[in-house]
């Protein structure tokens, strides 16, 4: 996207109009389909060269590497369903709704339809007691012995049996499976998961397709807690309408936006200071919001280690 010209910091509440003229919010807005293709592919393809990497050089080396890098590509694919939820990865609704329901939502156990009118009730209700994903993040800060709790729940799978018993009843977002379309959805999961395991075998990598499953079972459980504790846990004033107060943007280092927030994810206070924006042009708009004064008086977060010294109390004890 073309750069745009200052404007004057002025007074605010917050609103892109007051922020931004009407011809920047129209570039800002405009989806790039070539943009929104190479996220996706770009995905695939690191997702294939780990599971590659271990297919090829089996071991403990590359479980652990899979491990480690899996998690951060298969939250790349949820992101990507999210955009596609906002309508925002393409510019073709068409696309929007084939990619991110096929390529990206079911290959990660979701589903694009139920997932987006969830999401976009958090989106309505957030800086409110009426935030549906308050859950997530309303009770830190916590104490480290706590967190250490949470930790090993992720790690030792009991996050992702849990889970996998509430998407199998028709929860977390997904269509009841004692309804036909949450039934047609379950056999949509699992055909999307017996296409990966037959196109990984084709490659003679079949058994690759368990550490796809078990990462996402473990390791990937605990980045998507500490993405979730980033983006809202801890921040200025979680019951504040203000997208700078209720949300948080991470600027980390990109290796940790490799391991732990990939396209952009991120970028989340702009996100929610004008949702609509797709998340490669997520960026520019967060130096426009910078040049302009915007976030003058917003707490830096430079890096995930920032985040958890926000999440966790130094000196506590107490149950979780």
């Amino acid at each position: 996207m073309s750069s745009v010209e200052n404007k004057a910091a002025e007074p605010t509440t917050g609103k892109p109009s007051e922020v931004l003229s009407s011809a920047e919010r129209a570039a800002l807005l405009q989806s790039n389909n070539g943009w929104g293709a190479w996220l996706v592919l770009r995905t695939w393809l690191e997702v294939f060269v780990l599971l590659g990497l271990a297919g090829v050089y089996p071991g403990v080396v590359t479980t652990v590497l899979v491990l480690l890098l899996l998690p951060g590509r298969q939250l790349g694919l949820a992101v990507l369903m999210h955009e596609a939820g906002h309508g925002s990865l393409f510019s073709s609704r068409r696309l929007n709704i084939w990619v991110g329901q096929w390529l990206c939502a079911l290959p990660t156990f979701g589903d694009l339809p139920s997932y987006a009118a969830g999401h976009l009730e958090h989106h309505r209700k957030a800086g409110t007691h009426d935030d549906p994903d308050l859950p997530n993040y309303a009770a830190y800060p916590v104490s480290k012995a706590s967190f250490r709790r949470k930790i090993w729940r992720d790690l030792s799978g009991q996050t992702g049996v849990k889970l996998m018993g509430s998407l199998l009843r028709g929860g977390a977002g997904n269509m009841n499976r004692g309804t036909p379309q949450g039934r047609h959805l379950l056999a949509r999961q699992l055909l999307t998961q017996g296409v990966l395991f037959l196109v990984l075998a084709s490659l003679g990598w079949g058994w690759t397709w368990l550490l796809w499953f078990g990462t996402y079972m473990t390791t990937y459980m605990l980045v998507i807690r500490l993405r979730q504790l980033a983006e809202h846990a801890v921040v200025p004033d979680l019951y504040d309408l203000d997208p700078r107060k209720n949300t948080r943007t991470v600027d980390a280092p990109r290796w940790q936006r490799f391991l732990l927030a990939p396209n952009f994810v991120n970028f989340h206070m702009e996100h929610h200071f004008m949702a609509g924006v797709p998340c490669y042009h997520l960026p520019a708009l967060r130096q426009i919001l910078q040049n302009r004064g915007y976030l003058d008086a917003v707490p830096e977060t430079k890096s995930y280690r920032d985040v958890l010294n926000r999440v966790l109390l130094p000196h506590a004890s107490e149950t979780a």
